[in-house]
């Protein structure tokens, strides 16, 4: 089975960085597209990126485009989601997901088949 583990949150100020990491196995990396899904309270829970290696393709929520940057350490065999110039906005719980398939505009979470627990990314002064 795919067992998906986030670890990296925290409280930060705005402008800030976190660095988000999704410990799962070397063949779930390998055969499934990793995505990221944030949810703060009162709100929907919304793609944020997602990355696939089978086709090397990337895809950015616009809001954090620019901002956020996902990533596959191979030697850790983790996908990662780089947060730079954070904003209160961002505040949520983060929370990784693997499904095949593909990657790119209009994720949603009832495409993904396999969640982690979460972790809180709060951004206040």
């Amino acid at each position: 089975q795919v067992q998906l583990v986030e670890s990296g949150g925290g409280l930060v100020q705005p402008g800030g960085s976190l660095r988000l990491s999704c410990a799962a196995s070397k063949n779930t990396l390998d055969y499934y597209t990793i995505g990221w899904f944030r949810q703060a309270p009162g709100k929907e829970r919304e793609g944020v990126a997602c990355f696939s290696n089978i086709t090397r393709s990337v895809y950015y929520e616009g809001s954090v485009k620019g901002r956020f940057t996902i990533f596959r350490d191979n030697a850790k065999n983790t996908v990662n989601l780089q947060m730079n110039s954070l904003k209160s906005e961002d505040t949520a719980v983060y929370r990784c997901t693997a499904a095949i398939v593909p990657c790119g505009p209009g994720i949603k979470p009832y495409d993904y088949d396999y969640w982690g627990q979460g972790t809180q990314v709060t951004v206040s002064s």
